[in-house]
Order: C-alpha cells, then sequence, then structure tokens
C-alpha cells in the first residue's frame, strides 16, 4: 500500500463526545502517529468564515512591495515579524546544509505568545517577544489574532487527545503549557519576477522536522509539500477538503522514545513556465513552555531512551539558531540521518 496520510475526526473532543467516541478518535489518531506523523484532521470547528479573513490578511501582507515587508525584519533570535527570501535554512536545524547558505525561498510573517499573554510569570524577553504588526492593514492584526485563537484552541484540544491516546492522566500536558511558547508562521511561496533568481537547485523550504509538541497547518490546496514516508520516499501530501494537516514534533518523538514520529517534512515550490505557482500556509507551531523539562515518558522507555532529558527552551534554541542564524544544529543526528538515507 503507498504512502497514506489517515484522516482523523476530532469532533468528539471539540464538543461533548461519548467516552466511546473519544476513545475512537485517540484510538486513530494513536494509529497515524505511529506510522506517519502526519494526520488530516476534521470536526476542528474553526469557522469557514475566520480561515476566509485569515488568507485574505496573508494576501493583503505579502503583496505588498519586498521594501515595506523588510521594515518588518527583526533580529534572527527573535521568532517575530518578517523572513525575507534566502534568509532562511530550514536544513541547517538538522544540521544539514553548509552554515550560512541561507537558500529557502519562502518568505513568512511570524506572530507569536508574547509575556504580555502571560502577566505575572517571568520570561525571557527574546523568547516571548512581543509582536511586530504591520502599519496600514488595518485588517490584518484582527482577522491574524482570530485565526491564531482557534489554531490554539485545536492544538490545545488536540493535547488533551494525546493525553487520552498514550494513557496518560487527564491534564498531564497541561502543565507544560500553561506559558507556551507558541508561533504562528505565515509563508508565502511566489514573488514577483526579478526579486528573487531561481538559480540552482530551488528549495521552498528545506528538509526538517518541526520542533515543538505540535504544527496545526493551514495551506492552499497546491502541490508543494512532501513528506517522508518510512521507506525512505518523498510523498506529495495537500489537505483535504475543510481539513487541517496535522504532524508531531520532536517533543512528541522524545517523550514517547520515537513510538510517535516526528516526520520530515520539505516544500518544493512548482515550477510553471519558469515561475513559481503562488502557494500559501500557515503553521502554528505549539511548543510548550520554554522552562518546562521533557523527559522520556515511563510508559515508553522500553530499553532506554534514545534522547537526554532537555528543556524546551533549549531544544527550540538549537533549531531556531540552524534555521534562522546559520548555525548548524549538532544536536539532531537522528533526525539528519534519516533525510540522508532518503530516495530522491
Amino acid at each position: 500500500m503507498g504512502f497514506h496520510v489517515p484522516t482523523v475526526d476530532i469532533s468528539p473532543y471539540v464538543g461533548h463526545g461519548t467516552p466511546d467516541e473519544r476513545a475512537a478518535a485517540a484510538a486513530a489518531f494513536d494509529e497515524a502517529a505511529r506510522t506517519v506523523g502526519f494526520v488530516q484532521v476534521v470536526g476542528h470547528g474553526v469557522p469557514d468564515t475566520v480561515l476566509a479573513a485569515f488568507a485574505a490578511a496573508l494576501d493583503s501582507f505579502f503583496d505588498q512591495p519586498l521594501e515595506t515587508k523588510k521594515a518588518y525584519r527583526t533580529p534572527p533570535h527573535v521568532n517575530r515579524g518578517y523572513a525575507p527570501p534566502k534568509t532562511e535554512s530550514l536544513s541547517l536545524s538538522l544540521g544539514l546544509a553548509p552554515a550560512n547558505r541561507m537558500h529557502d525561498f519562502f518568505e513568512a510573517f511570524n506572530v507569536g505568545a508574547a509575556r504580555s499573554d502571560y502577566p505575572g510569570v517571568e520570561l525571557p524577553a527574546d523568547d516571548y517577544a512581543e509582536n511586530v504588526w504591520p502599519e496600514g492593514l488595518p485588517g490584518f492584526r484582527p482577522a491574524v489574532s482570530a485565526y491564531f485563537d482557534e489554531a490554539a484552541r485545536v492544538a490545545r484540544t488536540l493535547t488533551t487527545l494525546f493525553a487520552d491516546a498514550l494513557g496518560l492522566p487527564e491534564g498531564f500536558f497541561e502543565g507544560y503549557t500553561d506559558h507556551s511558547l507558541d508561533v504562528l508562521r505565515m509563508n508565502n511561496y511566489a514573488l514577483a519576477p526579478g526579486e528573487v533568481e531561481l538559480d540552482g537547485e530551488l528549495t521552498g523550504m528545506g528538509e526538517h522536522t518541526d520542533y515543538g509538541i505540535v504544527t496545526v497547518l493551514w495551506a492552499d490546496q497546491v502541490a508543494g509539500l512532501q513528506v517522508l514516508g518510512t521507506d525512505g520516499s518523498w510523498n506529495d501530501v495537500r489537505p483535504a477538503d475543510g481539513a487541517l494537516l496535522v504532524n508531531l514534533g520532536d517533543l512528541m518523538a522524545r517523550w514517547t522514545n520515537e513510538q510517535w514520529m516526528s516526520t520530515l517534512h520539505r516544500v518544493k515550490p512548482p515550477i510553471v513556465d519558469g515561475r513559481v505557482e503562488r502557494r500559501r500556509s500557515a503553521a502554528f507551531f505549539h511548543d510548550g513552555n520554554v522552562d518546562a523539562l521533557v523527559a522520556t515518558l515511563p510508559t515508553c522507555l522500553g530499553d532506554g531512551s534514545r534522547y537526554e532529558p532537555i528543556t524546551i527552551g533549549e531544544h527550540i534554541g538549537a533549531k531556531l539558531a540552524g534555521s534562522r542564524a546559520g548555525v548548524a544544529n549538532a544536536a539532531a543526528e537522528r533526525e539528519a540521518a534519516r533525510v540522508l538515507a532518503a530516495k530522491e
């Protein structure tokens, strides 16, 4: 049987499902997490009106001139604001590309949880930076904020399901996420002619695993996203009608000792008549508390853990230093080996 991304209906966790309905949803997700690591999630409850306004907001920002967008750049260690094309390399988050070879084609705009969202909690300013909002686009902030809140709700719904699927106590993940390092990254893969030279091997977004607990992905139904199968093959994946794509991050692989998969993926933008076809996506990264310590769950230890305990902040920091600052991550050998073994 070929590569297939399962569909899981999480509506029993969104509404008031019966215990049997919740158990069925948790079991279906558990099977997907163990075999693929990517899931088409339906029954998520995000209103179509919120999604439509969000898509329009993305367009309103990315359609601006490049120089206008560059006014919203932030330093590499601050994961907020605008990232122009060819200023990042996701492969470096795995230590796989030459240092400082920043060649990923996409442009992005990031917003995230700020210190002001968690009053009374002492948090590092760089990790929980205040957001940079574009001027002259009055609809942008409310539309993006509305989707951010919905994606955050879906992510926390999923961690409730995760606890059931893994046989953990109810609310297990709440202690790791009550001041979660959440970031919404909006991506665009098409630019006006002349803005970026299409030189050499075009990389939309280099191969990588996501860093945190769980990623909730909204995307156009345009080709580009590819997921690494267990046989080492790269497979095209597009969101199904009405679905959000969900994939697990490295922290879940660490917690479960790789019983649940943090699956490698990349984006290869399609070229049509020498131009990149437009593709938009938005990844909501639910990464957990920066000061929380992640260690393999006792129920997943088996003959021993593949990972040393690490704080979420240390793990995310090493990954971001690769993708955003050009410092190859030397602590991602397990993921990097899977890329190197992949068939083209």
